[in-house]
């Protein structure tokens, strides 16, 4: 198998040559040169720990691109003094597992402990991931996986149960700016940018270490005079697009986060989050889809129009599309945001359909069933029945209920919103009801 990690493996990290990529030659030497990831590479972090002992466990390392999770996997086995041996789960097989797990056992008869990095091991299927388990478990090798994606959705229970995860964070602007003063003292040459500029750039990274320094050797790499501004990077460079896979955790968060944000009646926020979403390339008939399900359960009766507001978004998206659809979009995630809320209709549906499943195939009362042919009505089908609009208030009081179940309460309005008019309605009937029974 063709080793991807060569180029790193000929130099020890940080002695890249002249021609390197500016973010090889910057590669750490030393776990305490990391940075952004101190809560694991401390001295209490669970990495430094394990340092300081010099026994390693298992682990998985979880976060976002551009935070060190290569880095950190091949200084490890430098500081534990073990053999490192990198897979890409993104080009190895089951063949090229077997060669690796091999060369681990002929080089563990030889006394060398062997840490076998994954890199993407999220993409490795539920066999793959299995095969590791007996050679993690009788120390044939330690496994490193590095992964961007949930470990509890993408890899095995059992895999998981053998190994810790540890969670890297995106860097922010302190662990950025260090980069860039290290790019600045390698080379030798302050960046052409004004302060403001300087700041844009550490923006337009979006937590990614590599992608920053990706864009100072671009910048590095164009005759610049001036020091550029704001404008003038932008027009140079590009942002990093943000992290956002539709079909996986990322979309789930900004999902969670948007629906949260609208039951908590934060527009400002749900804005926010709507935009996260909507910029990183969500379909837009997926916020909708989720906007109309909101509509329903967070606020229900407490404000009928919701409901009207997001299919009416739905359909002016459908009419005029993207960009101009959006604002309607816009339109019907503020209404959510500032209405009044209540789950009462949600929970009132999750307690009937449980008191359905309970009761089973009960009768109604044969009073309010119609009788279409003689037999029905010989039985007692529609006798006594008790037509309503016959009624002075419209309201006969009669009990719709089977004679084996006692009434039962499932919708409870509160008092906000329309809610608090239906909760009045109701309440009268229910004291009509009882003086109508009473006689």
């Amino acid at each position: 198998m063709a080793d991807l990690f060569a180029s790193d493996a000929v130099n020890m990290p940080g002695d890249a040559g002249e021609n390197a990529p500016l973010a090889d030659r910057l590669r750490p030497r030393t776990l305490a040169d990391v940075v952004g990831q101190e809560h694991l590479t401390g001295a209490e972090g669970a990495i430094g720990r394990m340092v300081a002992a010099g026994r390693l466990s298992s682990i998985i390392l979880w976060g976002p691109p551009g935070t060190g999770k290569t880095t950190i996997a091949r200084l490890l086995a430098d500081a534990v003094d073990m053999r490192f041996e990198p897979i890409s789960a993104v080009f190895s097989g089951v063949a090229d597992l077997k060669k690796v797990f091999a060369a681990a056992k002929e080089h563990a008869r030889r006394g060398e402990k062997t840490l076998l990095f994954v890199d993407e091991i999220h993409r490795f299927n539920r066999a793959q991931q299995d095969s590791f388990l007996p050679f993690v478990e009788d120390g044939t090798v330690t496994l490193v996986g590095a992964t961007t994606e949930n470990p509890s959705f993408e890899l095995n229970a059992a895999l998981l149960s053998r190994a810790q995860v540890l969670i890297l964070h995106r860097l922010d602007a302190s662990a950025l700016e260090l980069l860039l003063e290290r790019a600045e003292a390698i080379t030798q040459r302050p960046l052409p940018l004004t302060p403001a500029a300087r700041d844009a750039l550490l923006a337009s990274a979006d937590g990614d270490g590599r992608f920053l320094l990706n864009q100072v050797e671009t910048l590095y790499s164009i005759d610049i005079g001036e020091p550029l501004d704001p404008a003038g990077l932008s027009a140079l460079l590009h942002r990093r697009m943000a992290v956002y896979d539709k079909d996986r955790e990322g979309h789930y968060n900004l999902i969670s986060a948007l629906h949260k944000s609208l039951r908590g009646s934060d527009p400002q926020a749900a804005l926010y989050y709507l935009a996260r979403m909507l910029t990183a390339g969500e379909q837009p008939l997926y916020v909708l889809r989720r906007l109309v399900r909101f509509a329903s359960e967070d606020i229900g009766l407490a404000d009928p129009q919701a409901l009207v507001q997001c299919l009416a978004a739905k359909e002016s998206y459908d009419f005029l599309g993207s960009p101009e659809g959006e604002l309607a979009i816009v339109q019907a995630c503020l209404y959510c945001a500032t209405a009044p809320k209540s789950n009462a209709a949600y929970a009132a549906m999750k307690t009937a359909w449980k008191s359905a499943r309970d009761t089973g195939s009960l009768m109604p009362p044969k009073n309010i069933l119609n009788a279409p042919t003689r037999l029905m009505k010989t039985i007692g089908y529609g006798k006594g029945y008790q037509y309503d609009h016959d009624d002075a208030e419209g309201f006969s009081g009669d009990n719709y209920w089977p004679e084996e179940m006692e009434p039962q309460t499932f919708f409870a309005p509160t008092d906000r919103g329309f809610e608090a008019r239906i909760a009045e309605r109701m309440a009268y009937w229910d004291r009509l009801r009882a003086e109508r029974g009473g006689d």
